[in-house]
Order: C-alpha cells, then sequence, then structure tokens
C-alpha cells in the first residue's frame, strides 16, 4: 500500500473543496423568473415545501430591478441586462410575496410551497 505525500494529499482536499459547493449547487431544484421593468414572469412560482430551491433571476428589462422578499428576508438589486440567483431555504407550505422595490405600484408576485 502506497502513502500520499502530504503535497498529494493537500492537492486532493483541494480539488474535493473546489468541486462540491458545484455538485451541491447543481442538485438544487431551480426556477426562472424574469424582471422587466417591475413586472415579473412568471407571475408565481409553484415550489415544493420543505426544500431547497434557486430562483435565477433575469433583468430584461431597460432600469434596475430588485428582487425582495420581507417574509423570506431576500433582496437582491440587478442592473439591466444581469443574471444572478438566490438560494431560498426549505419553506412551509403557504404563499411568499415577493415585489420590485423600484416599482412599487405594480402586483406582487409570490411563491406558492405546496
Amino acid at each position: 500500500m502506497s502513502r500520499l505525500s502530504w503535497p498529494s494529499c493537500l492537492a486532493w482536499l483541494t480539488l474535493v473543496g473546489l468541486l462540491l459547493p458545484s455538485i451541491a449547487q447543481a442538485e438544487l431544484p431551480t426556477y426562472e423568473l424574469s424582471i422587466r421593468d417591475g413586472h415579473f414572469t412568471p407571475p408565481q412560482l409553484e415550489v415544493p415545501a420543505g426544500q431547497r430551491f434557486k430562483i435565477v433571476l433575469k433583468n430584461i428589462g431597460q432600469g434596475p430591478a430588485e428582487f425582495e422578499s420581507t417574509p423570506l428576508r431576500v433582496e437582491k438589486v440587478l442592473s439591466p441586462g444581469v443574471t444572478t440567483f438566490v438560494v431560498i431555504h426549505p419553506l412551509r407550505p403557504g404563499h411568499y410575496p415577493f415585489f420590485d422595490e423600484f416599482n412599487p405600484q405594480l402586483p406582487e408576485g409570490g411563491i406558492l410551497a405546496r
């Protein structure tokens, strides 16, 4: 049986450490949400309760946009043309509203956890 040298062991641990976060993120259910001038498409996301998930946010409008949800404690500002994401913790069954603070006069969107 051969023994790993300290540099080999360190290299192996570094590689594992780099790969694990990307593998964990890849397993999350992912939903897309576009924002155009305060309007969300789709206006409501339906997700399974009790499971973490990722929302890919795309600002396809001409001005800044914000995905904000007080009950979820999430806030993400996007410049025009920006795509980003948020990871949402497991939710209890229910409705969780979100809105664009740059356009408070427009209807809210929501997440329905079932």
